[in-house]
């Protein structure tokens, strides 16, 4: 079995709009950033492409057809996942183990401020005889489901939701760090109150704006990296996923997809003590609730801890855990299916040693975990290091 390692990233900025460049000037900009950064040619050394998208975001059918060309993989092959950007990773790293390819290049993105029926189209993952109608025929925005987990959430594990407005302060303020970040902001916890309930208790300064973007991974065989790039190399040690109830009504307070997908990763990983093994942390927190509910599930919190390690500072650039220093989706805005790959990008640059102003130093182990939003019970995590 082989070691599979980053070659080469790119991403362009995310933001709110992006009416200058269509979806394919987007990824054809993140992919020529990725194959400059890997020291590749797509039409040569490509064995295999992926993107990850769903049709019904696109806007029409079958939409790797329409990939190729700004990735450099016409007439190669190329397929979908139908999900987030860490599920095309797991594909791509998948294929390179188990042999089949050599260097393998993963594609995710937004586009997400053309669809202007965005809540219509959510509407259509719930079940449609006991809870679609909820939304649909009353004209209530489905994120009411955000507010209702966010409900249940605090009162299993005795969370305020003064302790949720902490991770909304610290993840916007840590954007301004960013330069890819949009929603960066210098807020306090009055500001986050003062936002009023958008579904309660959830805030509206609580939930990630949607964004454009892109990202674009160049995974290789670490045998094949080694002979390409003198540049640090980046592995990736496990990766995982899982899915829970469809239902609403049958889900759990304790974000159990995460969890599973966490214990399959950390298993591939040798990770036995998540809180002292892992250095920097990125997770979805597209609600800033989930952030608590997500450190929870991947065992760096007891439960009903997280929220006291975000009010006390902990969860910050000098705290002991490292968490969302990207600005997370409330900074960098709510990707859709390239939110997963933003957090890996994150945890590349920190292990690379190239994050900047966010730079946490000597990063050796980082983990990415990602959710695809309302309504799903669906996530991915990955563990990367960094080996001399």
């Amino acid at each position: 079995m082989r070691d599979v390692v980053v070659l080469g990233i790119g991403s362009t900025a995310f933001a709110s709009q992006t009416p200058e460049v269509n979806w394919k000037e987007l990824i054809y900009d993140a992919a020529v950033k990725a194959y400059t950064d890997a020291q590749i040619d797509p039409r040569r050394d490509v064995d295999s492409f992926v993107t990850c998208a769903e049709d019904f975001w696109e806007g029409f059918s079958i939409f790797d057809e329409f990939t190729p060309d700004q990735l450099g993989a016409a007439l190669r092959p190329m397929m979908t996942v139908t999900g987030d950007g860490l599920h095309g990773l797991a594909n791509a790293y998948m294929q390179i183990k188990s042999g089949i390819a050599n260097i393998v290049v993963v594609e995710a993105h937004s586009k997400i401020s053309e669809l202007l029926t965005y809540e219509h189209v959510t509407e259509l993952a719930f079940d449609p005889i006991y809870e679609r109608p909820l939304s649909a025929e009353r004209e209530v925005h489905p994120y009411y489901v955000a507010g209702l987990e966010m409900n249940l959430y605090l009162h299993a594990t005795g969370t305020t939701e003064e302790q949720c407005a902490f991770v909304a302060v610290h993840n916007r303020r840590q954007a301004l760090m960013n330069p890819l970040a949009p929603y960066g902001a210098r807020i306090g916890l009055q500001e986050i109150f003062n936002s009023g309930y958008a579904f309660t208790p959830l805030k509206r300064w609580e939930i990630a704006s949607r964004a454009d973007g892109c990202i674009v991974f160049v995974l290789a065989a670490a045998e094949i990296a080694r002979r390409l790039t003198k540049k640090p190399l980046v592995y990736i040690e496990g990766v995982g996923w899982s899915s829970e109830s469809p239902w609403i009504a049958a889900r759990s307070a304790d974000a159990g997809y995460v969890r599973r997908a966490a214990q399959i990763a950390y298993r591939h990983a040798g990770i036995t003590d998540p809180r002292r093994q892992i250095d920097v942390i990125e997770v979805e927190d597209r609600f800033a609730f989930k952030e608590l509910q997500h450190l929870e599930a991947l065992g760096l919190a007891r439960p009903g801890e997280a929220g006291w390690l975000a009010q006390s500072g902990a969860l910050g650039r000098d705290g002991e855990l490292k968490v969302n220093l990207s600005g997370g989706s409330l900074g960098c805005g709510d990707l859709i299916e390239a939110s997963g790959l933003q957090r890996a990008l994150e945890i590349v640059l920190q292990l690379r040693g190239e994050a900047g102003a966010r730079q946490v130093p000597n990063a050796r182990v980082g983990v990415a975990q990602s959710w695809r939003g309302v309504p799903h019970g669906t996530g991915a995590v990955a563990v990367f290091a960094r080996r001399d």
